[in-house]
């Protein structure tokens, strides 16, 4: 072999062994990032103990990440053992703000949220059902979110956007194909809301049910667990799968569309042209047809009128309820077989309807699911209510961060606003 292949070999190696040794930095970053912002405060000795690197090295990335202005350290709690206390370290949530938002048939909702969960700001409002076009929507988003970014002080990073949408959704582009509900089709809602938020970066945009179960296996009801289902009730019915501790979104993001699965092939026709879909027998638009409720307003104002009418104890509503519970257990059971979960959480107005539904929906789940796997499901209702896909629009939007903490701290995704001074503020 020849001096030059030899030595040619042999930079291609040290340059391997270079990338290889960034790469692992970088996975470390976002090790530590990562388990400060899911648990909260912790101990340099927790901090060694939960993520397998030794004291050394947790101390360097620490150091690191302060620089960066993601983490921060204050002393620990003095201890009648030997030895210092372990300090404690800590997110830093104007490291990393990200703006969160959420399209849902009924509401429009923005929230500016830092690193570690910390919300600043939270706004909701309703709108009046109807068919909003893409345009208006992105003009109402700008108008909500732009106090809520002008009260951020100059010193806070704005690191991302994420988009919760009622709607199938292509994840590498925020492109929505169809969200029925919405009456849209084909809109390249990422690119839109960047434009109409001056962004210089691609915005993150997913469907709402995804996002439902990430905030609920990140901050909510899911909790440490591995494997689960969260079930999201509106005007339709969508579902977000976490299959081993990750969400599961298909090749292109458009797994969880369960509300178009057929039930019933005798019952009702859907809005997709479908006879007996999952949605036609447990949805918003069936309940008021069994509880006698005509549907002049918001899904909002029906499930405002059923928990009145079910809290009076009205005979017809409290049946309506349990046919609903009934189909909504049956495509519970259905999803439990073929992806056999720890738990099943309902969020949406499934959350609100909760104690009227639980017993009629773990019937039905207990007709349709197999006995093993159906024995191992919990049912339960969203901790996170209303806010859960809100608040997995913060969670998808701050995933940046987490990946590439020191590719992304400091760099701000809004025109002008860029920040010299990572550890400031």
């Amino acid at each position: 072999m020849s001096r030059t292949r030899i030595s040619n070999s042999r930079d291609a190696l040290i340059q391997s062994r270079g990338v290889a040794a960034e790469e692992l930095r970088r996975h470390n970053l976002g090790t530590v990032v990562e388990r400060l912002h899911l648990t909260g405060p912790t101990s340099r000795s927790d901090l060694v103990a939960g993520t397998g690197l030794n004291r050394s090295t947790i101390g360097d990335l620490i150091a690191e990440l302060t620089d960066l202005g993601l983490v921060e350290e204050s002393p620990g709690r003095a201890t009648t053992g030997p030895g210092r206390p372990s300090p404690v370290v800590r997110t830093r949530p104007p490291g990393a703000v990200v703006l969160a938002i959420e399209l849902s048939v009924d509401s429009v909702a923005v929230a500016t949220v830092g690193l570690g969960g910390h919300i600043y700001n939270q706004l909701r409002v309703a709108r009046p059902r109807g068919h909003f076009s893409p345009e208006e929507t992105v003009q109402d988003v700008a108008k909500l979110a732009e106090p809520l970014l002008a009260a951020l002080p100059t010193t806070h990073v704005l690191a991302g956007v994420g988009v919760a949408v009622v709607g199938v959704v292509r994840r590498s582009d925020g492109f929505v194909h169809l969200a029925p509900n919405l009456g849209w089709r084909d809109v390249p809602l990422g690119a839109m809301v960047g434009d109409g938020l001056r962004l210089t970066d691609r915005v993150l945009v997913a469907n709402e049910a995804d996002l439902g179960a990430l905030a609920e296996h990140r901050r909510g009801a899911g909790t440490g667990v591995n494997h689960l289902i969260y079930i999201s009730g509106e005007a339709g019915i969508g579902a977000g799968l976490i299959v081993d501790g990750k969400p599961m979104l298909g090749s292109a993001g458009y797994a969880g569309e369960a509300g178009h699965t057929v039930i019933n092939p005798e019952g009702h026709r859907c809005r997709c042209g479908a006879v007996g879909c999952w949605e036609a027998e447990a949805g918003e638009a069936a309940l008021a047809r069994h509880a006698g409720i005509v549907a002049s307003g918001t899904g909002l104002d029906i499930i405002d009128t059923v928990v009145a009418r079910a809290k009076a104890g009205n005979g017809r509503t409290l049946d309506a309820l349990a046919e609903i519970g009934r189909w909504l257990g049956i495509g519970i059971g259905n999803l439990i077989n073929v992806f056999n979960p720890e738990l099943v959480v309902l969020g949406g107005s499934y959350q609100v309807l909760f104690p009227y539904l639980e017993s009629a929906v773990v019937e039905g789940t207990r007709l349709q699911a197999l006995d093993a796997p159906g024995q191992l499901a919990k049912i339960t209702s969203s901790d996170l209510g209303p806010n859960a896909p809100l608040i997995g629009a913060a969670e998808l939007a701050l995933s940046g961060v987490i990946a590439d903490p020191a590719g992304t701290a400091g760099h701000s995704v809004r025109e002008g606003h860029a920040v010299d001074d990572r550890a400031g503020g």
